[in-house]
């Protein structure tokens, strides 16, 4: 157990591929070439910018929803969060019947509002950052009976998404090094779940903003501590650490790295550029992490798991000019 939540494991992975292979394709792995020359060593690139909702998310979000009983989704489903997640959950919502409603920070990413809006999720933006969002998401649901998402704290979250990683392993068998980006850790929690169940010496690292490092302070210290949130990948930006994804970081998470807002943006131009895909900060930010370390990587196999491509335009071209 894992405080008050049931562990995950490789067979609750396994019954989430069930779930959700009737709605979603295994996103592609590509090694890209000049990426491989950059580094100095073989790096593949796990594509979940080609999911339906653009992000990793929608895997949780499918298993989540396709697990509730009919009584929790009829109460209507409530979450918090800056885009992504939102997404998975107004999505799923979608597939299986039930009412979205989706708390946001004020100002959020344009694209990602938009998205969960024609996902026909409700929409209440509240507070300046994702925690005072979340804190109006819990009084709502107490209010009003809603089912409650949280966007860490859920098992059905987190076997979901960790199918990204069977996929992984079946497609590049021989994968030294997985690198995954951490905000609330519900990816690479589930990234370390099937990678060390299936063969312990695969290492999985996490990288976050060290303008954001709530998650990589709580994992090094093994206890839940709050801090700063200034990042401007959304993906990262995370204040309050949580707690299930957490106690599965500090089991089995190789290493945790922060990088700059200025490796974040060199990296999101560069996977944009060698990958000739869209991607977001958050999803670029394990290149960044990969760069900081190519000497160690030396002769590995790397893959990088692209976790979104919801790149607001205006992100988009800020990024690129001048």
């Amino acid at each position: 157990m894992n405080g008050s939540f049931p562990d995950v494991s490789l067979a609750d992975v396994l019954h989430a591929r069930r779930t959700i292979g009737v709605h979603l394709a295994p996103t592609p792995l590509h090694e890209h070439r000049t990426l491989s020359a950059l580094v100095g060593t073989r790096i593949l690139v796990k594509h979940e910018n080609h999911l339906p909702t653009g992000a990793f998310k929608v895997r949780g979000g499918l298993n989540l929803v396709g697990q509730l009983a009919a009584a929790d989704r009829n109460r209507g489903l409530i979450t918090a969060s800056t885009g992504n997640h939102g997404q998975s959950i107004a999505f799923a919502a979608g597939v299986f019947g039930a009412r979205a409603i989706i708390c946001v920070p004020q100002n959020p990413n344009p694209t990602k509002l938009a998205r969960m809006r024609a996902l026909g999720a409700e929409i209440v933006e509240h507070g300046q950052d994702f925690d005072e969002a979340r804190e109006r998401c819990e009084a709502l649901a107490a209010e009003r009976g809603y089912r409650y998402v949280h966007s860490g704290n859920e098992p059905l979250l987190i076997a979901g998404v960790g199918t990204h990683t069977l996929e992984i392993l079946e497609q590049c068998p021989d994968v030294d090094t997985i690198v995954v980006p951490i905000g609330g850790g519900s990816g690479a929690a589930g990234a370390c779940i099937v990678a060390k169940a299936v063969d312990p010496k695969i290492r999985v690292i996490g990288v976050q903003a060290a303008a954001a490092p709530a998650a990589f302070r709580s994992w090094q210290a093994k206890a839940l501590i709050s801090d700063e949130m200034n990042t401007a990948a959304e993906g990262l930006s995370t204040r309050v650490p949580f707690e299930l994804p957490q106690s599965i970081l500090w089991r089995h998470l190789d290493d945790f790295l922060l990088v700059s807002e200025d490796e974040i943006a060199e990296a999101t131009r560069l996977m944009i550029e060698h990958t000739c895909n869209l991607v977001e900060g958050a999803a670029a930010s394990p290149l960044a992490a990969v760069l900081r370390l190519r000497e160690t990587l030396e002769n590995h196999t790397v893959v990088i798991i692209c976790t979104g491509g919801n790149i607001a335009p205006a992100q988009l071209a800020s990024l690129f000019a001048g």
